[in-house]
């Protein structure tokens, strides 16, 4: 029991350790840009970053392009001359990120059950007839039965449930993002990063995924809802966000606490 148990109040105290740790550098964080709002993060090599892992996807058989003899167009290619856009590692695109997310869900459930069951009962008040065993039955039960009212059983159940559920998003942006991979198939892995500062709040927009080079318009661009494994992310910090979210000791109690 023992052995048990140590090893669980260590896990605790490992938490515990990790909690109080990263809120004192939060709370440092914090401190530091005291007057003067938080700072912008440098630019960085996206496939540099903590945690970053190449996407590997499943990929079809490579295709030799087809040969056109005597003839100045390029397979793929949507000009005579040269095409703009953007194809190899490092090239910039932009991405136009449209998400209109509209939905209400209503539903109602109403389940109402009732029954009743009788025997023995008689309006007259005399004893019921039972196959004959009416007799028999008086002997052997208690003093002051009533056979009239052998059984009575009575039931009813009603079940109401209603509920309802309405969500309105709407993102609009306009961003460039970075070729960071190309697939064996052809298809390019982009991410992007904006940081816009407003006075004492800076607001975040991040973007990753997966597009076909297929999809990219003439103006070099394509928009969100052709890149696949898409990863959008618009937030901030400030002290705006601070505000509006609740102090890291109530968010840990709120998941610790069971009731």
């Amino acid at each position: 029991m023992i052995r048990e148990t140590f090893p669980k109040a260590l896990r605790v105290v490992a938490v515990v350790a990790a909690v109080a740790q990263l809120s004192a550098c939060n709370a440092l964080t914090r401190m530091s840009e005291v007057g003067s709002g938080p700072e912008t993060s440098p630019i960085q090599n996206p496939t540099q970053k903590a945690g970053y892992q190449p996407i590997s996807m499943p990929m079809p058989q490579p295709e030799a392009p087809p040969v056109n003899a005597n003839s100045l167009w390029r397979p793929g290619a949507r000009a005579f001359f040269k095409d703009q856009r953007a194809k190899y590692v490092g090239d910039i695109m932009t991405v136009a990120v449209a998400i209109a997310d509209n939905a209400t869900l209503t539903s109602s459930l109403t389940n109402t059950r009732a029954g009743s069951e009788a025997a023995g009962s008689n309006t007259t008040g005399t004893p019921v007839a039972l196959m004959g065993f009416e007799q028999s039955l008086s002997k052997i039960l208690p003093q002051g039965l009533n056979l009239a009212s052998l059984a009575d059983l009575k039931s009813a159940s009603s079940v109401a449930n209603t509920g309802n559920t309405a969500r309105n998003e709407a993102i609009n942006v306009t961003m460039a993002a970075v070729i960071t991979q190309v697939l064996p198939n052809g298809n390019l892995v982009i991410s992007g990063r904006q940081e816009f500062r407003v006075n004492y709040e800076m607001r975040e927009l991040s973007i990753q995924g997966i597009i076909r080079p297929e999809d990219i318009s003439s103006s070099n661009s394509v928009t969100s809802e052709k890149i696949a494994e898409a990863r959008v992310y618009y937030g901030g910090r400030g002290m705006v966000s601070d505000v509006t979210q609740p102090r890291y000791g109530q968010q840990i109690f709120d998941i610790v606490f069971p009731f």
